[in-house]
């Protein structure tokens, strides 16, 4: 199926801008422009009845949660930013997550994990398990959220806590699943759809810094037993380079007899505008919440 014509727009545009690929650019400039990409796409985020930034304690230090609480909210989505673990913060994601609250009626936990390549595997999953933890003490239903990196973390911890933590959903967005890189669309793919394959070797080799890609709290997709884990959404874009690892998680969670609503989204990329970000922000939306 061809691209959406404003998809391919996006892409044209970028595809011609100058400079030097995404994965040459370093990763300070690469953060600066993530923040302006957040900023031209996102818009103004949308009025909730309350905005709440809680410092949570971890084995790591402190992890800051933001809640945003619409009116009348029932249970919470803890969110769990994408940003190839290198980029995006509780500031970035703010604007989306405001409207995810206000359209699911659940209040949205976004958490700010620690980023590579300054923290490296397993920090972030360490500071996203203490922040679902907390917010699992607090009572209430729970589900869990996240796209792309965000979506790898995502995963994890819902299997990771299974049996501890009554997690509702996982609603994962184009997620991360295995470090080997080597399915089809990662070739198909590759270069020209807005995250290249140059951008995902690059964002690995960060975020592992030398550990062993293969274990399951790095690839889910690599996990002996998904048994037992939380009911799951995900939603994949046709032309992504990581579409079919995304696709082959769900094959993996429908063996193990887990619940699965899967979407992928056709016509669509991952389409930046800039190439001074080092990932791109797929334009299929989805809301998740413990209405669903």
């Amino acid at each position: 199926m061809p691209l959406h014509p404003e998809i391919q727009a996006i892409l044209d545009a970028m595809n011609a801008l100058p400079g030097p690929p995404a994965h040459e650019v370093p990763v300070a400039e690469a953060r600066a422009g993530h923040i302006a990409e957040a900023e031209q796409l996102s818009g103004e985020g949308e009025p909730v009845a309350e905005v709440r930034d809680v410092m949570v304690p971890s084995a790591g230090g402190e992890v800051p949660v933001r809640l945003l609480v619409p009116e009348d909210a029932q249970g919470v989505v803890a969110y769990i930013h994408g940003g190839g673990w290198m980029m995006g913060s509780i500031d970035t994601f703010d604007a989306p997550l405001r409207r995810l609250a206000n359209a699911s009626g659940a209040t949205v936990a976004a958490i700010e994990y620690r980023l590579s390549p300054e923290h490296a595997f397993p920090a972030a999953l360490d500071d996203c398990l203490a922040a679902i933890g907390w917010l699992a003490a607090q009572g209430g239903p729970l589900a869990i959220a996240g796209d792309s990196a965000g979506g790898n973390l995502a995963a994890v911890c819902a299997r990771r806590l299974r049996g501890e933590v009554d997690l509702r959903l996982q609603a994962l967005i184009y997620p991360v699943t295995d470090a080997g890189l080597n399915r089809p669309s990662f070739r198909e793919f590759g270069n020209g759809y807005g995250l290249s394959a140059a951008q995902v070797r690059r964002i690995w080799g960060y975020y592992l810094d030398g550990a062993d890609g293969g274990v399951p709290d790095a690839s889910p997709l690599r996990a002996d037993d998904l048994t037992g884990v939380a009911p799951a959404f995900v939603i994949t874009a046709e032309a992504d380079v990581l579409r079919d690892e995304g696709e082959a998680y769900v094959d993996a969670l429908r063996e193990a007899g887990v619940a699965v609503e899967h979407v992928r989204w056709p016509g669509t990329a991952r389409a930046a505008t800039s190439r001074r970000s080092a990932h791109g922000d797929c334009v299929a939306r989805s809301t998740c919440g413990c209405r669903r």
